[in-house]
């Protein structure tokens, strides 16, 4: 298991959650949020989805389908540093090489925790880097996938880009996001849950609202899916498709390097 480093940067202004920021200051901010619940990210997710993440995520897997035998398949998981996807992947596909990207060594240090516990130490990288400026080489893997991640980074369509530029052609990228709710009562209902319960919650299991009360407006300020996917087309995949799950509250988009 080895880790490696990259990096990125930035003028103008941005928003972090719902509030303007300029962009060089972003990342700072969003590091800072990581920073502190790395140790409690799995506790993070459960809040914020009713532990409904853990399916979503077997849901990313099983529509990526990762070979089950045969060497040489490389898959990048990037914004992927407590392994939650990585992990899976190994388990999924004993033979598949598994490169793990993330900005926050803080949440390096867990993944790469989590892989020794489960002895899969030696089937993981760990490498500290910037989705916008990934620093690995052209097509280089035949996967890239990002779990609950591209909100957080400054610049959508460079983080885009950059999936685009690693992945060799015939490759998959797979994002597990987030979504805008749209359909009628359950936005309501959701909305009251995300400003009012989860901040509460995590104040009161984390000690700590702030960084609750962040990503939940960081979701709202994420593109739809419509918008999502064809950001995802003008950065060159082909046949992007996406999945609803449970009411829209996630989706998975799909896209390919032809």
């Amino acid at each position: 298991m080895t880790r490696e480093s990259s990096g990125a940067d930035d003028a103008r202004d941005t928003h972090f959650g719902f509030r303007s920021v300029p962009e060089a200051e972003k990342q700072g901010h969003v590091d800072a949020v990581f920073d502190r619940v790395a140790r409690r990210y799995d506790l993070m997710n459960d809040l914020m989805s009713g532990g409904l993440h853990r399916l979503w995520k077997d849901a990313l897997i099983a529509w990526l389908a990762p070979p089950k035998t045969g060497a040489g398949w490389s898959v990048l998981d990037v914004a992927g540093g407590t392994g939650d996807i990585a992990l899976r992947i190994a388990e999924a596909a004993p033979a598949a090489e598994i490169t793990v990207l993330d900005i926050n060594p803080n949440m390096l240090d867990v993944g790469e925790a989590r892989a020794r516990k489960r002895g899969l130490a030696g089937r993981l990288t760990f490498v500290e880097g910037n989705a916008e400026e990934i620093g690995l080489p052209d097509q280089a893997f035949d996967a890239y996938t990002i779990a609950f991640g591209i909100r957080n980074v400054t610049h959508i369509d460079r983080a885009l880009a950059e999936a685009y530029r690693v992945l060799r052609p015939g490759g998959r990228f797979l994002c597990l996001e987030f979504s805008p709710v749209d359909m009628p009562m359950l936005d309501r209902i959701y909305d009251l849950y995300s400003f009012n319960v989860i901040p509460a919650m995590g104040r009161l299991v984390a000690g700590d609202a702030e960084p609750y009360r962040y990503l939940v407006e960081s979701i709202r300020r994420f593109p739809d899916r419509e918008t999502f996917a064809g950001m995802i087309e003008a950065a060159g995949f082909s046949r992007v498709s996406y999945r609803c799950l449970s009411g829209g509250i996630a989706v998975l988009h799909s896209g390919w390097r032809i």
